[in-house]
């Protein structure tokens, strides 16, 4: 199922050949296409794969917070997704909105859950089959299950685990982290009072786990880049931040599922929450001028 077998959990890995093989089994698997960009899914997209909105479908519209379980069972329910259902993400962005997707699925307790390496760049680049109408599916029963808050961090966990100088990785960029830019040029919406970074953590930022195809990197190269220069050891118990959690969501997929890490944690607070809080500390290493 998965490119590189060394995984953690190889099995959580899968390739878009093994996608075509199984996507007519619709009984069993359902496919989703989560995008940064909502408007991809519209101009083709895997024949059976149903589209998840990461804003309209997984936010709550008035509270910052992610839909309760009961709607996040409606929302499965509408896809035919019950709790058996084995759901197969991918995206654009190498996969960044698939493993947030996969996040919040993880979140609300759905135990099955696979993510197509290479995501939606490499089906199209294999000019694998596309299709423009939206399946429809018989709608499923499904159970809201407990809540998994093993995987998530909130503020005051963060600065606890900050104190207590434990491991964190910020998956942004250099200039953000370094405090040269307050946010990405492409997102002003998501600027912040401050820029700067969590205090003692070490920056990775997310795309360095990609290869340029858009698939994860074999476990060698991620095991150089998170243990040997970021300085992780095995039993971490591990914090991941971005901005609003979407980006540092696919570096707890790769901490997590392709190098076993047992305790990691995204805080999708991030940096729009931190960077805003009264008392929170930062760090800055840019100095202009």
């Amino acid at each position: 199922m998965a490119n590189d077998p060394t995984y953690a959990h190889p099995e959580v890995l899968v390739s878009t050949e093994w996608v075509e093989k199984n996507r007519s089994q619709t009984d069993k698997y359902r496919i989703v296409e989560s995008d940064e960009d909502v408007l991809l899914y519209s101009t083709g997209h895997i024949p059976e794969a149903v589209k998840i909105d990461w804003i309209n479908d997984l936010n709550d519209p008035v509270v910052r917070d992610y839909i309760d379980g009961d709607r996040f069972a409606e929302l499965c329910a509408k896809h035919g997704i019950s709790n058996d259902t084995t759901v197969v993400f991918y995206g654009d962005k190498s996969n960044w909105w698939a493993c947030y997707a996969m996040w919040v699925f993880k979140l609300n307790g759905h135990d099955k859950c696979l993510i197509m390496d290479g995501g939606r760049k490499k089906w199209v680049d294999e000019m694998k089959p596309i299709a423009k109408e939206t399946p429809k599916y018989p709608a499923a029963t499904y159970t809201p299950a407990a809540k998994n808050p093993a995987i998530r961090a909130f503020k005051d966990q963060v600065l606890s685990h900050m104190k207590a100088k434990k491991p964190m990785i910020d998956v942004r960029s250099p200039q953000e982290f370094s405090g040269e830019r307050t946010h990405m040029a492409e997102y002003p919406q998501e600027g912040v009072l401050r820029g700067g970074h969590i205090p003692g953590a070490k920056n990775v930022p997310w795309a360095k786990s990609v290869a340029e195809n858009g698939t994860f990197k074999p476990r060698p190269e991620l095991e150089k880049l998170y243990l040997s220069e970021a300085g992780l050891k095995p039993g971490d118990d591990v914090v991941a931040y971005c901005r609003i959690g979407e980006r540092s969501s696919h570096t707890w997929f790769v901490l997590t599922y392709l190098l076993g890490f047992e305790q990691v944690k995204n805080y999708d607070g991030s940096w729009t929450e931190w960077g805003n809080s009264v008392g929170a500390p930062i760090e800055k290493t840019y100095k202009p001028g």
